[in-house]
């Protein structure tokens, strides 16, 4: 057997590892979303201090963002990176199943955290290292079909976990399913001999760093790039959009429901995944072909529209096929941040801290959505907080279409590269 054709079954093993990766991590990520809004209620937390409890965490992460990004921009083992995010993940989870008391649970949305923010940019770094920047954009899609597919088996297990069993094997089960995750993790291989190297470098040849005796951009570089600030400002006000919408709406739905709570919750997570298996493939090829602000113009548009409609909604049972437009925010979000790193930042040696950049803009967002979404529900009802979050929607609509520049131009300079990451 040739050493190529070996380089290619290897790089298969991986892609296919990385599928499965994707897949798992989603399961376990899917946890850590409305079933905790729903956990606590059920043990007699207010909409403020679950608020409070959701905004530790992201606050955790918004910290950690970029020193995160910029470890794994520096790691030649991105492998590491991740395996150690995943481990205190599941840490997380436990302390969550072990006690609904103060100390535990924000322990946990620490730790969580703090782990998200090194798993994010160590998943894309594989994707980049695998199959180089020409296919990011459909490779990102493909990362973002598996994770929703996982993200909706998830749902539905835990949904029958959270009603059948007890809201604390929720967590239970997502520890469990974090151990397939480290398996799949250990599955994938790659060059780390080159900080650049990627699987894919056989059919594009360049060289994986910057030029000789030029170092690398710096934070303060990054900052001055228009691209960059454009789309972390959309980025700050898509998540003050979002990030409290369904856990506002699953507090809603667990005082009001007696019956089939925890189903309710599981089937407005499985639907919108469905959407984004669909439609990220999609998304990933037709913002290689149209370019980056019309798909973002798309994706964003469904915000508003969202946060209207919740508002509007009195049946818990109608929740559910409103929660297909989340599926369409988050097939273009999911794709569209990292591709729009790999655009401002992928060729510069960076890209891992541009991902950590966003990852603050969308930490600072989510922790002004949940804490502030959570105070104006329970002193002015949850119609004037679903209200509040429609015209941040509307906002993050407006800036992308006068503010955000295409990045696209940037990547077809560079067709035949690779990138450093």
């Amino acid at each position: 057997m040739t050493g190529g054709t070996l380089r290619t079954m290897a790089s298969t093993r991986s892609l296919r590892a990385l599928d499965w990766l994707n897949f798992f991590v989603a399961n376990v990520q899917t946890g850590f979303g409305p079933f905790i809004a729903s956990y606590l209620a059920s043990h007699k937390w207010t909409q403020g201090e679950i608020g409070l409890a959701l905004s530790v965490g992201t606050i955790s992460a918004m910290v950690s963002q970029v020193p995160g990004g910029a470890a794994v921009d520096a790691l030649r083992n991105k492998k590491a990176a991740a395996a150690w995010a995943i481990i205190a993940i599941i840490l997380s989870a436990t302390l969550l199943a072990v006690s609904p008391t103060v100390i535990p649970v924000m322990a946990a949305e620490v730790f969580h955290g703090f782990a998200s923010c090194m798993l994010t940019p160590a998943m894309a770094a594989l994707a980049l290292m695998l199959v180089g920047r020409q296919n990011l954009g459909d490779r990102l899609g493909r990362n973002a079909r598996w994770a929703s597919i996982g993200s909706a088996v998830a749902a539905g297990l835990m949904g029958l976990c959270g009603e059948y069993v007890s809201p604390r094997a929720v967590f239970w089960l997502t520890a469990a399913l974090a151990l397939p995750a480290l398996v799949a993790l250990a599955m994938i291989e790659y060059d780390r001999r080159s900080s650049g190297a990627s699987l894919a470098a056989s059919r594009a040849p360049k060289p994986a760093a910057p030029p000789a005796g030029e170092p690398r951009e710096t934070i303060l570089d990054l900052l001055r790039d228009k691209r960059m600030l454009a789309f972390a400002a959309c980025v700050v006000l898509f998540h003050l959009s979002n990030a409290a919408m369904l856990n506002l709406a699953a507090g809603e739905v667990t005082a009001g429901m007696g019956d089939n709570v925890q189903l309710v919750i599981a089937a407005c997570i499985i639907v919108p995944q469905a959407i984004v298996a669909l439609m990220s493939p999609w998304v990933g090829r037709t913002a290689q072909r149209w370019g980056r602000r019309p798909v973002l113009i798309l994706g964003f548009s469904a915000l508003p529209v969202r946060a209207l409609l919740f508002a509007a909604v009195g049946n818990p049972y109608f929740l559910v096929p409103v929660q297909m437009l989340d599926g369409l925010s988050a097939a273009v979000f999911g794709v569209m941040l990292p591709l729009i790193a790999a655009d401002v930042a992928g060729g510069k040696g960076r890209y891992n801290l541009c991902i950590g950049l966003f990852g603050l803009s969308a930490g600072i967002g989510a922790t002004l959505s949940t804490t502030v979404a959570g105070f104006v529900a329970d002193h002015f009802g949850n119609t004037v907080s679903f209200m509040g979050l429609a015209a941040a929607g509307a906002l993050a609509v407006l800036l992308v279409w006068l503010a955000m520049p295409e990045t696209r131009d940037a990547m077809e300079e560079e067709k035949a590269g690779d990138v450093a990451i």
